[in-house]
């Protein structure tokens, strides 16, 4: 990608998303772009389309000086709230608008080249959603090669995986597609200490997993497997943070299965590094994945990852290197790995450091947030008003930021 060098005015970005809750990995990949833009280089606002009623990260985003602007949608159907967006994208001549994930993504492409933005860039988290998406598979697949493919100058894809799965089914030309897995910060625990806040033994083994509580999550799974190790590890525990649809279903399971003193729902939790250094083993049990954010943060810490063999997550963990993967929806087969893990601290430690290691060499978000900006300055110099006005017009990336 092109680096463009000038001192120009700054790229006007618009980061459209539904909701900037903290719990989504979507959300947080998108919102924690938001706030790493470079300021020198880019203007960066953030439109949420939906009101939340979760914790999100509006404190942070105005800290970081983005500007946050709310539609307030009340459907799907609610066409006239995206009229403050459309006036703020030509009134302020907005530059670059990104969206992320299906929805956004969808309007953020019409409505982008309705209001003559130069650039239109949309994200998807994990093309294996489009299977639960209300719009149906088919709709959506037909959506994602007609309408969003064509009309954004850029589809993000965050896996290989992903990537082939567009081409072969939905029919989106390679051309308009970029591979971009997703990216953590390094995790920084605070130093609290929430074995001891829990209650919960130095020498106790801990398992833990952080996600929304949707369905796709497959936690009931996890319930499962724990309710198979409880007889040889009485003193496990496993920690569920977040919240979600699921929550009630997964609190009246563990009831079922009289494993309130072994599964714990924290709910959700600012302080997640925290809760990973206080764990022994991470796990991700999902049917369908992108490149989860979850995992690096699990592996930023240097904690093993036991995971289903889905999606991009072979892309991101070699089995037996950085943990172990286990087939999806099979308890048993999660139970034994993670008994394999429980027993063999030695192994742990090996696979966390190895796990580790790798997150910081493959997921770095500094690395991701500067090609984010290249593709911003390579596509506006490619539109007719970045051709217009010259190199001089952006102030430029350096190599050696």
């Amino acid at each position: 990608m092109p680096e463009l060098r000038g001192h120009g005015r700054r790229l006007r970005v618009v980061t459209l998303i539904d909701k900037p809750d903290i719990t989504g990995g979507g959300e947080r990949m998108a919102v924690t772009l938001a706030m790493r833009l470079d300021p020198t280089r880019f203007e960066s606002i953030l439109c949420a389309t939906r009101p939340s009623a979760g914790t999100t990260f509006e404190r942070e985003l105005v800290d970081a000086g983005v500007r946050i602007v709310k539609l307030d949608r009340g459907s799907k159907l609610d066409l006239a709230s995206w009229r403050p967006l459309v006036s703020l994208l030509r009134r302020e001549r907005i530059d670059v608008l990104h969206a992320h994930k299906f929805g956004s993504n969808l309007w953020g492409s019409v409505l982008g080249r309705l209001a003559r933005v130069p650039v239109v860039v949309a994200h998807e988290q994990s093309w294996a959603s489009a299977r639960y998406d209300l719009a149906g598979e088919r709709v959506r697949a037909a959506l994602d090669r007609i309408v969003i493919s064509r009309l954004a100058d850029a589809f993000i894809a965050v896996s290989d995986a992903d990537r082939k799965r567009m081409i072969e089914v939905e029919g989106i030309a390679p051309e308009r597609i970029r591979v971009l897995p997703n990216a953590v910060p390094t995790p920084v625990p605070t130093g609290a200490d929430l074995r001891r806040e829990l209650g919960i033994a130095r020498d106790a083994p801990v398992v833990t997993t952080v996600c929304q509580l949707r369905p796709e999550k497959a936690l009931e799974v996890l319930v499962d497997a724990a309710s198979l190790l409880r007889a040889e590890f009485p003193d496990l525990k496993v920690l569920i943070a977040g919240d979600g649809i699921e929550a009630e279903p997964l609190r009246q399971r563990i009831e079922e299965k009289g494993l309130e003193d072994t599964v714990l729902l924290l709910g959700t939790r600012r302080d997640v590094p925290d809760v990973l250094v206080a764990a022994d083993i991470a796990v991700c049990c999902s049917d369908f994945e992108g490149t989860p954010l979850s995992m690096m943060e699990y592996m930023g810490v240097g904690l093993p990852v036991v995971a289903t063999r889905v999606g991009g997550i072979p892309e991101m963990i070699d089995d037996g290197v950085h943990g172990l993967m286990f087939e999806k929806r099979n308890e048993q087969d999660l139970a034994r790995a993670l008994a394999r893990l429980i027993r063999d601290p030695e192994e742990r430690r090996r696979m966390g450091t190895r796990a580790q290691e790798r997150q910081r060499e493959r997921f770095d978000l500094a690395g991701a947030t500067r090609w984010i900006e290249r593709l911003y300055v390579e596509l506006y110099s490619a539109s007719k008003r970045g051709a217009a006005g010259g190199a001089d017009t952006i102030a430029a990336a350096s190599d050696d930021r």
